[in-house]
């Protein structure tokens, strides 16, 4: 079983360069033709990384003050996929250093979700906002 985490960006930018803006190092970029990109990085930071560039998005999670719906036009997702029976501390950290780089190197609004129904974070016209502060973000350095 895994757990999945998965950061929305909205706005045209393409699925390459967030992948570039994601990982520093060329040889760990996820790679793919298009829209699609990948890259298997459960050795060195404990998970896998899919980049793809979409249309007509549709987010819909628990959020804080109930559901959170959000439809951006355009949007790139990069999913991390954990293995739920490791040690996921380590792997956490490393996604949200991931996160935390991406949204450093752009100014999209952003969403992040953990396994499709529970919202993390959110950036909205340049206001980030943490959600799930007492259930998520008290286990993990934010």
């Amino acid at each position: 079983m895994a757990l999945e985490y998965r950061l929305v960006l909205a706005g045209s930018t393409l699925a390459d360069q967030v992948a570039e803006r994601s990982l520093p190092d060329p040889a760990e970029r996820p790679l793919g033709p298009g829209p699609l990109l990948s890259a298997d990085l459960v050795g060195r930071y404990g998970f896998l990384l899919t980049v793809r560039a979409g249309q007509n998005g549709y987010v819909e999670v628990a959020a804080d003050d109930g559901v959170w719906v959000w439809e951006p036009k355009e949007y790139v997702s990069v999913n991390f996929r954990l293995d739920s029976s490791a040690d996921l501390q380590q792997p956490v950290i490393n996604m949200l250093t991931v996160v935390r780089r991406i949204l450093d190197t752009g100014a999209e609004d952003a969403a992040l979700v953990f396994n499709a129904d529970i919202l993390l974070l959110t950036r909205l016209h340049g206001v980030l906002r943490e959600h799930h502060r007492d259930s998520w973000w008290a286990h993990y350095p934010g």
